[in-house]
Parts: structure tokens; sequence; C-alpha cells
């Protein structure tokens, strides 16, 4: 293998080192010529100044006698000099006694010595005699070409420039002949011997070793290659030895996969009918899955039905005249009916968790306020000896963003379960804020819950043992359903509980707070608490009380009242009253358990009297006390007085095909002073509209003949009804009931059995004021 001149190590190496040496040459010849340079100059300078010493004295004598003939003959003697182009003897006055002069010497290299040491140099000495050595006779000048000189020099310094290149030349034939016979020459032979081995054939010979190369470089590449060489044969005999054990291996699997895809055939047969069996069972399973939705929503129906009419027909019966005993066995079959109300709703809710449906809202809403509300409604199911308090963190923002509904669900399942098992003591419920998260914490001093039972009661259907569920009833629904919805909200439940001491229930939700512009009310004046430093009362007066701007003082009991100076008096103790108001004629306000207002003999005896419920809301406190320090004894009375509808007269098409709930929605509906027009289905509905101008229509949705939500599409349909609004009555109760009727062209949804309460928030939203 030929390689060109260029590309050999040897020409390379010899290049580098040539130019190496080149660049040293040419700095130490630069050297001597600036060495040689700096002696030159100097020389001229030495030279002339020894020729007008030798020339001084001569000078001075002819100066001295002013002889111009000798004079000139020593400036034309001067001018002789190659270097001389000017000489010139004066005067003591400045004349001229003699000068003689000469051209330049002229050459093309006269530029260089130009610029070296100038075109001219002007020497001149003061001429004087040895007698009178401080009296000048005169001047000698002279006019020096330094070409004389730098001519010389120059060609000193092309003699220095030759030579250097001139080694450098010979060197580089030197160096490249003997690299060639070291390096390249050795290289070559190797290379030729590698070029021809055929590596597709073991060959164990070694490379040859070119002579005197075996110890260095070239020499341990050619043992590393001869190692390669073997090691290269070796694998390639094993290989070939493998080659011929995979072929026989090839014959053996082919036997193999033969039989192996006979299996296979058969093993597929019997996939694809596990696969047919399999999608059976889905076709199945997607039936039976249909089928519960089915059987929900036609139990939620069935059940529903009837429970509005009974729960809507008690409601009714305790509006009117009753006796005593009468309103309270009606009142404990219409708090039955919610209990099963309740529970039908918590197993369509476990329901909808099973089945993936459950959605939440993302709204603003009052968290306080929908817990004070909450604990209210609750409060009647508290035991006598059992104070139910609420305490709210005066730092808990305004409104907060998540689903109401579904927060009121788990502060009213926690809290029915602590009144449930708490027969004395206090039932707390707390709110406050932990930077993103509000904590909503239930406690009591209940029966507390074992250790080994605190993870069961949060299954379905569970409780604590079975004694409990003898002693006080419930389903084991109510925990299992509140865990699962704070998961829901991307929060968790938290239990502390010992036996015989009580409970603490947590529930942390993410509900981002609002920044709403709220302004605290300011009052004036002296508040005086009895009751005993334990109470929820006592906890909960001082934070209230001291964000109203009213000054606050506390006792145990009223023996020393007439001692202290107080604007209004709130106590939680009715058997004191009498005493009390002995001592003062301050306003009261007494806070007593739900159903425990004294008559009105009573409290017309104890005027000015305000009587409050517990648990004790900020707003009822409020209202309390703004009473109270006005002292306006007609304001304060034992119960509130109901409230008379100022409703606009307006008609309502009621669309319902059950008799009893006919009753009662036109009952309800009657007592706001609206007329009710009844139609049995949709299409009774649809000729009634004709007949007739109407500002709302209330649709039952199941009905025969026409159900509503054809006869709601064929209200729609019609321009002339376009805007009426029509309210849907289900009793269906599933997540996809409202879609389902805001689709049909209906404007809202209340299901079955409904509150008169609920009723009327719709009335009020719908109807004209």
């Amino acid at each position: 293998m030929e390689i060109p001149l260029r590309q050999r190590l040897s020409f390379k190496q010899a290049g580098l080192t040539v130019l190496v040496a080149f660049i040293l040459g040419a700095l130490l010849s630069l050297v001597q010529i600036g060495v040689d340079y700096a002696s030159e100059d100097a020389a001229i300078n030495r030279e002339i100044r020894a020729l007008m010493e030798i020339s001084h004295d001569p000078a001075a004598r002819i100066a001295y006698n002013i002889d111009a003939e000798l004079a000139q003959e020593l400036v034309v003697g001067l001018r002789r000099s190659p270097a001389v182009i000017t000489a010139r003897i004066v005067d003591s006055n400045g004349e001229e006694l003699a000068s003689a002069t000469q051209p330049s010497m002229q050459s093309r290299y006269r530029l260089f010595s130009d610029f070296l040491f100038g075109a001219t140099r002007h020497f001149q000495t003061t001429l004087s005699v040895g007698h009178a050595p401080d009296e000048p006779l005169g001047m000698l000048q002279l006019d020096i070409d330094t070409y004389a000189f730098g001519s010389n020099f120059l060609k000193r310094s092309m003699l220095t420039m030759i030579n250097g290149f001139t080694r450098s030349l010979l060197l580089s034939a030197i160096l490249l002949v003997l690299f060639y016979f070291m390096l390249t020459k050795p290289f070559n032979q190797v290379i030729q011997a590698l070029a021809e081995r055929d590596l597709r054939t073991p060959d164990r010979t070694p490379l040859p070793c070119p002579p005197g190369h075996e110890r260095d470089e070239l020499g341990v590449l050619v043992k590393v290659a001869n190692r390669q060489f073997a090691s290269i044969a070796t694998e390639i005999e094993q290989r070939r030895s493998a080659e011929d054990r995979l072929t026989d291996y090839l014959g053996e699997l082919e036997a193999i996969v033969s039989a192996r895809t006979v299996e296979l055939k058969a093993a597929n047969s019997r996939l694809s009918r596990s696969n047919e069996e399999l999608e059976q069972a889905r076709r199945d399973a997607l039936a039976m899955a249909q089928a519960r939705s089915i059987f929900l929503a036609n139990m939620s129906h069935e059940i529903r039905t009837p429970l509005n009419g009974l729960l809507g027909m008690l409601a009714l019966s305790l509006e009117g005249p009753l006796s005593s005993e009468q309103r309270q066995q009606l009142s404990i079959a219409h708090d039955s009916g919610k209990v099963l109300v309740d529970l039908l709703n918590d197993i369509l809710d476990l329901s909808k968790f099973e089945a993936g449906q459950l959605e939440l809202e993302r709204i603003a809403f009052d968290l306080g306020a929908l817990v004070e509300g909450t604990a209210s409604l609750l409060s009647q199911n508290a035991q006598a000896g059992v104070e139910l308090t609420c305490l709210i963190d005066p730092r808990l923002p305004a409104q907060v963003l998540g689903d109401p509904t579904r927060v009121r669900q788990i502060v009213s399942n926690l809290l029915s379960n602590a009144l449930k098992f708490t027969r004395e003591g206090r039932v707390d419920i707390r709110i406050g804020a932990e930077g993103e998260r509000i904590r909503i914490e239930v406690c009591d001093t209940g029966i507390g819950i074992a250790e080994d039972a605190q993870a069961r009661i949060f299954q379905p259907f569970t409780q604590a043992g079975a004694n409990i569920t003898r002693q006080f009833g419930g389903t084991g629904l109510g925990l299992a359903l509140t865990r699962r919805l704070c998961e829901a909200m991307q929060g968790k439940l938290e239990l502390q509980s010992t036996p015989g001491s009580g409970s603490r229930f947590s529930a942390i939700l993410p509900l981002q707070g609002l920044e709403v512009p709220s302004a605290a009310p300011k009052l004036g004046g002296r508040v005086l608490a009895i009751c005993g430093a334990d109470t929820g009362l006592a906890e909960l007066l001082p934070v209230l009380i001291g964000n109203w701007g009213l000054s606050y003082r506390r006792l145990d009991s009223a023996r020393d009242v007439e001692d202290i100076e107080a604007d209004v008096i709130i106590s939680d103790c009715p058997g004191c009253m009498k005493k009390l108001r002995g001592q003062t004629a301050v306003p009261i306000i007494l806070v007593t358990a739900y159903g425990s207002f004294l008559d009105a003999e009573q409290a017309a005896a104890l005027a000015p009297l305000e009587q409050v419920a517990r648990p004790l809301t900020r707003q009822h406190l409020l209202q309390a006390l703004s009473h109270a320090l006005k002292n306006s004894p007609e304001e304060s009375t034992s119960a509130p007085a109901p409230t008379v509808s100022d409703r606009k007269p307006a008609r309502v098409l009621l669309v319902e095909d059950n008799p009893v709930n006919q009753l009662v929605a036109k009952g309800m509906l009657a007592k706001q002073g609206l007329e009710v027009v009844l139609a049995n289905n949709g299409q009774q509905a649809l000729e009634r509209l004709q007949e007739n101008t109407f500002e709302l229509v209330l649709m039952d949705c199941n009905m025969p003949i026409m159900d509503g939500y054809e006869a709601s599409r064929r209200i729609r349909e019609n321009p002339a009804w376009r805007h009426l609004p029509v309210i849907a009555l289900t009793a269906n109760a599933l997540s996809d009931e409202r879609e389902r009727c805001l689709a049909a062209g209906m404007n809202d949804y209340l299901a079955k059995p409904f509150r008169r309460e609920e009723l009327l928030v719709l009335l009020d939203q719908w109807l004209p004021a």
C-alpha cells in the first residue's frame, strides 16, 4: 500500500521539526541582526567623533590664524572620506572660512538604510586653542551620509538570513531521510504484512517485526496485533463450531415448532371460546348494571312518591289547630318520615359512589351560616341534658368555594351521630381555617368508640357492635358516606375516641376561601353572662361579644348580680330567672334547649326577656342583643311569629297523577295565596295551557298517556310558552335526572319528598315578587 509523500509520518514529523527549527533560527538571526544594528549605529557616531577629534587642533589653529587657504585644504581632505558629504569651518563671527561638499551615495537599498540609521547626521565641535580653552575661535561642522555605514550592515544581515535558511533546508533533508528509514519504512513493512492477512480464515502465524524495533512502540504494536490475530482466530474457530451446533439445533427446533403449532391451534380454539364467554359475561354485567340503575330509579320513585304525600300531609296537618297531644303525635310521625328520607338519600348516594356518578359543585357559600343552620335543624334530636354549641373561628372566610349540599351532608351526619350517642354533657361543632383547608370538628362527651371498632365503623351497614344497634338504632351508613364524601372532595376524615369519654371527628376539606368584604357589627354596652365555666356558652360568648365591641364578664351564679353594673344579662339557667329578675331590671337573654321555651305567662312575668334556642347562632345572638340593648320589651317574644306571605297572586298549573301528592302540593301553594289548576298528565297540561294563562308550571315526570319530559318539549316548541317557567317535581333522585329534565326544556328541578321551605325557594326564584 503506497502512501503519498505528504501523508507519510516521516514527512509530517520532519516538517514539524524543521518548522520549529526554522522559527528558532529566524528568531536567533533576528537577535543577531539587532545586536549588529546597535553596534553599527554606535560605530557611526564613534568614527565621526574620532575624525573630528583628529581635525580639531588643525582647524583651531587655522581659525586662530584666519588662514582661508589652509582651511580649504582641511575641508577638502575631510571630504575624501566617503561618509562626509559636507565639511565646513566657521569663524567666531559666524562667517564661513571654507567648505567642501560631495553628493550622497545612491542605491536601491538606501531606503532600508535610511529607515534604520536616518539619511544624514550632523556633527559639530567648538574650536579653541590650548592656552585659551574658554575662548571660542569658531566651529567645525560635518554632515555625514549614513549609507556608507548602513550598506555594510545590510550586507551582513543578508548573509545572516541566507545562512539561517540554508541550515534549515539542510536540516529538513537530513531529518526526512532519517525519519523515513526509522519510521516510514518499518511502518510500511508492517502495513504490507497486515494487508496480506485474510481475517476470515484463522491464521496463527505471527507478524514479522522490523529489525531494530523489537523493543520500541512499533515492536509493541506488532505484539498487540499478533495477540489480536490469535484471539480472532480462536473466535472464528469457536463461531464455526457454534454454527455447526446451531444447525443441529435448528433441525430439532423445526420439529418442536411443528408440534407446538398443533398445540397453539388447540389453545387458540379454547381461547376463542373463553373470549366469547367473557364477552357474554360483560354483556350480562352491563345488563345487570342497567337493570340495577332502573331498579334504583324505580325504587326511588316508588318510595319517594308515598313519602312525599305522607310528609306533605303531616306538614299541612301540623299547621292547623291541634291539641298538644295531637301535635306531638304528628310531629313524631313527621320526624320519622324525614328519617326515612335521609336513609333513602344515603342509600342512593352510596350507589352513586359505587357507580362513579357522584358529581360535586363548586360554588360560593357561607360555611358558617350553613353549619349554624344545620345545627339548629338537628338541635331537636339533642337529649335534654346535652348542650349543643357552634364555635366558629372569627378568622373563617366569609365565603368558601365548594359543594354546599355535600358539606351540609357531612356536617349533618357527624352531628347526628354525636347527638345520637351523647346522653348528657356537651356536643360542640368547631369550624376553623388551617391554611388552604377548612377543619370541621365535632366533639362529644358520649359513649366513645373502642379502638378495635374505629376502623370498622366506616364500612357501610356496620356499627361498633350489635349492642349499639339494639340500644341506639341506625343503619351504619352515615359515617361510611361521610368518609367517601371527604375523599371525593380531596379531603380526609379523622377520628379520635376513648370509650366512655367521647369522640372527636375531624373533616379536613380543601375549601378555597373568598375575600368578601364584610363589616363586623358594632354595639355598645356591658354584657354579663351567668353560666358554668365548663359550658359551651362560656366558651362561645367571649369570642363573639369581643368582636362586636361589647364589654364582657361572667359569673357562675346569680348571687352577686345586684353589685355588678350590666346593660344585658345572658344566662342558660331557666330555674334562676325568677331570682335574677328580683335582683335586677336589666334585659335578660335566656338560652334554652330546643322546645324548652318558657310559656307566655312566665315570659311576661320576667320581661324584658328574650328567649333563644341552642345552638346559639351569631345572627340570633346579634338580634337578641340589639333588641335588649334598645330596651324594647315589645320586641321580646317567647317564640318567633310565623311570617305572612306577601307574594303577588299568580296562577300555577300543577301536573301530577298521584291524588295524595296533588293534595299536598295544592295545600302548600294555596297557603301562599296562589291559584292552583290541576292536570293528571302531560296531555291535560297542554290542554290547560291552551285554555288559561299561567305564571308557573309544576311538572311531574312519570305520568301515564304523556310524561313530563314530552310535555315539556312540546311546551318549548310553542313560541307562546317558550319563556314559561317549568319546574320538575320528580321522585327520581339519581344523578342524571337533573340533566334529563333540563335537556327536556325544564327550568329547575325539585326531588320528592320536598319540604315547604324548598318549594318556597323555587317560588321566590321563578314567580314575580
